[in-house]
């Protein structure tokens, strides 16, 4: 099966290739010839296998990512998910709940997606996927959890967002405390704001 280059993002590329007789998504991180070479390789392979431990932990908790087929020193070979990004639609506030609901279980798991936008969210027929997790964080951070929420909002409409929030709160115990930090992130980006102006 022949291997076509998808994508790249700052550490890794992305391509689409075959394996046992099936295709699938290969992230590769890339060396940088910045770094000393032994610190590039310890980087690579740490951020490698914790990318891939949340990935794991999220899917494990019920959350719909791409299912983790292989792992390399620097690279993650994942099921091949199909549809269309969120960034790239114009989705209802129905789709926006759903998202709320993905959202509230990585965070039951204690995972902190780090980059929870439209760019790393598939859309196929209705369904939701969860994709990206190279800055996952697996923590019990509150502050993570908020600026998870803090992406999205600043990403969505007004009405998404509230639909979003809708099915989070029903579905996370824990998103008061998330929401009243959110809340706190935004009067501190607004009172830096006016005293940098």
């Amino acid at each position: 099966m022949r291997t076509r280059k998808t994508g790249e993002g700052a550490e890794a590329q992305i391509f689409e290739t075959g394996m046992f007789g099936t295709r699938v998504i290969a992230k590769i991180r890339q060396p940088k010839a910045y770094r000393i070479a032994a610190l590039d390789r310890e980087l690579r392979r740490g951020r490698t296998r914790k990318e891939a431990r949340a990935m794991l932990r999220a899917r494990n908790s019920g959350v719909n990512v791409p299912a983790l087929l292989a792992l390399g020193e620097y690279s993650i070979y994942m099921e091949k998910v199909g549809g269309r990004l969120l960034k790239d639609t114009k989705p209802g506030t129905q789709t926006y709940a759903k998202i709320g609901g993905e959202l509230a279980k990585m965070h039951r798991a204690d995972i902190a997606h780090g980059d929870f936008t439209p760019a790393n969210i598939l859309l196929d027929n209705g369904n939701v996927c969860v994709i990206d997790f190279g800055l996952a964080e697996i923590t019990k951070s509150v502050e993570e959890k908020a600026l998870d929420l803090l992406l999205m909002k600043r990403a969505a409409g007004r009405e998404e967002f509230g639909a979003l929030l809708g099915s989070y709160s029903k579905e996370y115990a824990g998103s008061k405390q998330v929401l009243d930090r959110l809340a706190e992130i935004e009067r501190r980006g607004r009172y830096q704001t006016r005293t940098l102006a």
